[in-house]
């Protein structure tokens, strides 16, 4: 990619960069939230026209005019936000437009065969009949890396494909990355996890507010350099210092129980106190939280907060109780992509910012631009759709509109998804000044660097059951919760 540069209303995107993948190579891309690496690769994948510049494959120019002449020219992309209908099997998302037929007709049983031999190379049973809007998070990111397999390509982009992925999936992950650059297939690899990229990639390419910093050999250039590098300042550490005392118990769960899913979990958190919560994939973290948030009724159990039994009846009564919940599919539960940003900020608060039942735009306003300063949120107006901005700035929109709401449990889902080095460090700063101020905050993280370096107290769920709690968190490790996570 030579010279690219690509502006929208109010905005210039990027700004003369440069990028050259090699045959067999993994290439990193990495940079801020807004610092231009969507939308280079949206220019790759012929999602954008580049106002200036070129793209070239094995030497020769490539008009990438659409997606499908992309797919044409060997360019398969993961992208960040899952893209699967939701109401097509896994087969049918894997191949949808590209379907195998015989005599016009699509061969069922051959998509079937090809689909899970695609799972058997990336090493996880999904059935290729399920309906993709029954998958977890992890699963339907599974689909995606299929999808972009099952095209051959000679270019394949994934743009945080381990975002939701445990340390073990991550492992059969790079096993298959791996396996491609042996094929002679170039990886453009897009992550905020810093230790991943190092473990994978050979280079390391950098974008700062639109522009090319630099590209380096991996082993030629040090964490806290790269770090430097994308937020144009240095970090002393990774995670902020925090000693706070802990208060009275706030919330308690008593043998919640939803099918197979959740299995008898009783847990409290206290005020000032973060708890995380970890566990493979299916271990029944996220369904715990969405049914002490009311998104989903519980079969038996109980919830109190301050000592007072809640009758969770739905996400409103949650809310009203002072409980509110960060999905991790930010995209589809946490906002309405195609309202504006002030207007997903101001659903959960519009008696907040109404008199006599008609909404003040500008209370509204008023409010957001304090978190659009507080929370560094980039974002041209505040009248563009949500589905504009990229996956940390949608992230911190979801945090702002809970900020404003005031509540006094956060249960913050997989919270850094997708969310930059430096963003991740503001969020971090956030979470404790938060339980500084005696909220309940309840974490769940498949990052298990992010656990340790955040929770006072750490669950870690099996199965849909609590295995074990660990109390001596500055002491703990890895290889500790892992052995908790699967039990012998």
């Amino acid at each position: 990619m030579e010279g690219i540069e690509k502006s929208f209303p109010g905005v210039r995107a990027l700004e003369a960069v440069e990028l050259e993948l090699e045959r067999g190579e993994v290439l990193a891309l990495v940079g801020e939230n807004g610092a231009g690496k969507s939308t280079l690769i949206k220019v790759l994948a012929g999602a954008h026209r580049p106002d200036a510049g070129r793209v070239l494959i094995d030497g020769e120019p490539a008009d990438l005019v659409s997606p499908s002449r992309a797919r044409e020219a060997g360019i398969g992309v993961i992208h960040q936000e899952l893209n699967l209908v939701p109401f097509l099997t896994v087969t049918e998302n894997i191949f949808l437009g590209c379907e195998i037929a015989r005599a016009g007709v699509i061969d069922r049983s051959s998509e079937r065969e090809r689909a899970r031999a695609l799972f058997d190379k990336i090493g996880l049973p999904i059935d290729p009949d399920a309906l993709c809007h029954t998958l977890s998070i992890a699963e339907r990111q599974a689909v995606e890396i299929a999808k972009a397999l099952a095209t051959d390509a000679r270019i394949l982009v994934m743009d945080e494909p381990t975002a939701s992925l445990t340390p073990r999936e991550v492992e059969k992950l790079f096993a298959i990355i791996r396996d491609l650059k042996g094929q002679g297939i170039g990886i453009i690899y897009i992550s905020h996890r810093l230790d991943e990229v190092r473990a994978i990639a050979d280079r390391v390419m950098v974008l700062r507010d639109g522009g090319h910093v630099g590209t380096h050999a991996m082993d030629d250039v040090t964490q806290a350099t790269l770090i430097e590098m994308m937020v144009g300042r240095s970090l002393d550490q990774e995670f902020p210092p925090a000693e706070r005392p802990k208060g009275a118990v706030r919330l308690e769960v008593r043998d919640l129980r939803r099918g197979d899913k959740v299995r008898g979990v009783s847990f409290t958190v206290h005020a000032g106190e973060i708890l995380g919560i970890t566990g493979l994939v299916g271990a029944g973290r996220t369904e715990t939280a969405r049914m002490i948030a009311g998104a989903d009724p519980a079969d038996g159990g109980t919830i109190h907060l301050d000592g007072k039994r809640l009758p969770i009846d739905g996400p409103r009564s949650a809310i009203r109780a002072g409980i509110c919940l960060l999905t991790e599919d930010r995209a589809g539960q946490g906002l309405v992509l195609g309202h504006t940003v002030v207007e997903n900020f101001g659903l959960p608060n519009l008696s907040r910012f109404s008199r006599r039942r008609v909404l003040s735009p500008a209370r509204e306003r008023a409010a957001f631009s304090r978190y659009e300063r507080d929370l560094k949120i980039k974002a041209r107006s505040p009248d563009q759709p949500a589905s504009t901005l990229s996956g940390g700035n949608q992230q911190k929109v979801v945090l702002a509109k809970w900020l404003e709401r005031d509540c006094e449990v956060i249960i913050i889902d997989e919270p850094t998804r997708g969310v930059d080095v430096g963003a991740r460090y503001d969020f971090y700063v956030l979470i404790n000044k938060l339980a500084d101020a005696g909220k309940a905050i309840v974490m769940i993280s498949s990052e298990l660097p992010e656990i340790l370096g955040m929770a006072d107290r750490i669950l870690v769920m099996g199965d849909g059951r609590v295995n074990g709690e660990i109390t001596d968190v500055a002491n703990a490790t890895q290889e500790q919760i892992m052995e908790l996570a699967i039990p012998s």
